[in-house]
């Protein structure tokens, strides 16, 4: 049986929620593998909608959901999550859901200094965080003096573990002018939440060994986008984990030879929130008229994203750094009525055409986008459900697109609606 690794390939919001449930409905287990509550996706079933920000896609539909070890797990958040979920009829419960007993916990200091450090930064160094304690999580995984869920299971091993983690806080803390935790805070806030979490606890890599081993298509659902890469995305405007394909078998546990096919969700224009480059970006009424018929503002945070022209550049490079295998193409309505379409082909670097985003804060502020135009089209193509629904030259700009970013789509969604899909390859049946 194939396994699918779903990453969004550009600065995420890519409408991977519809895909991940239209797959989830086929999968036998769903996996979270990195991220925390900082990015959302939106399901619509049956005219409901349904906004997730750490669970996986698939308890909506009573799979077995599974947060993986690279996740960062604010309680709070989650338990609020869940208990949004039970007000529409949707229960959550340890047997459709299991978090890994060593994935790192999120606490109200990182939440804390998350707010400060983005609030304290100057004008134009900002990265455009979530202030949800995301990133300082992250790094006291690496510093190795995080909480991980393990550690509520035996309280009295916390006040170590504590006053490990608060040698590092305070002293950041008095450096910002901020009163000191204290140990007994945060020893009250780790018990008050052990309750919630412990039994859904597991050994997640032995469990997701087991099913692949039965048998079991298990899925695996990316947040945000590959741009967003701590490594690989546009640094330091990124997220604090890694976000492309490879992370799923390190944030989950299970190797990376149990995955079969990695679907690239790409939307049929660009978006980005908060700060950083975007070459393709249109602060004018073609940006106005995508982001409003977009509807784009985030599900987490409801920021106003910023709207901009397809960039192959970009995608052609996460395919390459993903593995993709075939993208799930979304949004082409929102491009409908347009009297003509660019797409960036390649950029301008200080007089040099490249073909790909470099690495350098500098340079990448500096890249101009290389456009090629294409007649629009005037026919709506919301809700198409085949290629012959679709006008001619929104089937040129799919194709044109395929060939640019050189793989193929194997997804092509109309709608927010799960049925609205033409369907070219199941990447379960690959």
């Amino acid at each position: 049986m194939a396994n699918v690794v779903v990453v969004g390939s550009q600065w995420g919001d890519e409408g991977k929620g519809k895909i991940v449930d239209w797959l989830s409905e086929q999968a036998d287990v769903v996996v979270r593998f990195q991220g925390g509550h900082n990015a959302g996706h939106t399901l619509v079933i049956d005219g409901t909608s349904y906004k997730l920000s750490l669970l996986p896609s698939g308890v909506v539909r009573g799979k077995l959901s599974v947060i993986g070890n690279g996740v960062v797990i604010d309680p709070h958040a989650l338990v609020a999550e869940i208990a949004r979920l039970a007000e529409q009829g949707v229960t959550v419960s340890p047997e459709t859901l299991v978090i890994a007993g060593n994935a790192t916990l999120i606490l109200s200091l990182h939440r804390e200094l998350d707010a400060l450090r983005e609030n304290a930064a100057a004008a134009g160094t900002k990265i455009g965080t979530t202030k949800r304690g995301i990133g300082p999580a992250y790094e006291d995984k690496v510093g190795r003096r995080a909480i991980r869920v393990m550690d509520l299971a035996n309280l009295a091993t916390l006040p170590g573990k504590i006053e490990r983690l608060l040698t590092h806080h305070n002293a950041l803390r008095r450096g910002l002018g901020e009163p000191e935790v204290s140990a007994d805070a945060i020893f009250t806030e780790l018990e008050t939440v052990a309750g919630n979490l412990l039994p859904f606890m597991d050994t997640v890599w032995n469990l997701l060994d087991g099913k692949r081993r039965e048998g079991r298509r298990i899925l695996f659902e990316g947040a945000q986008g590959s741009l967003l890469d701590i490594d690989h995305g546009t640094y330091p405007f990124v997220t604090s984990s890694n976000t492309v394909s490879g992370q799923a078998a390190a944030g989950s546990g299970l190797g990376p030879s149990a995955l079969s096919y990695v679907l690239g969700i790409t939307k049929a224009y660009t978006t980005r929130v908060g700060e950083g480059p975007f070459p393709t970006e249109q602060d004018n009424d073609v940006g106005h008229f995508l982001g409003t018929r977009g509807h784009e503002f985030g599900t987490v945070t409801g920021r106003k994203r910023r709207c901009g022209w397809f960039d192959a550049v970009l995608v052609r490079q996460a395919c390459c750094i993903n593995g993709i295998n075939g993208i799930a193409l979304t949004k082409l309505d929102v491009l409908d009525g347009l009297d003509e379409i660019k797409i960036c082909v390649a950029y301008e670097l200080d007089g040099e055409r490249i073909d790909h985003l470099p690495a350098s804060q500098g340079a990448q502020a500096r890249v101009k986008p290389i456009y090629e135009t294409l007649p629009g089209w005037k026919e709506s193509t919301e809700g198409a459900r085949s290629w012959a629904d679709l006008p001619a030259q929104a089937v040129k700009y799919v194709r044109h697109v395929e060939e640019l970013i050189g793989a193929p789509v194997a997804l092509l969604s109309t709608s927010p609606e799960r049925d609205d899909t033409i369907l070219v390859q199941n990447p379960f049946q690959d």
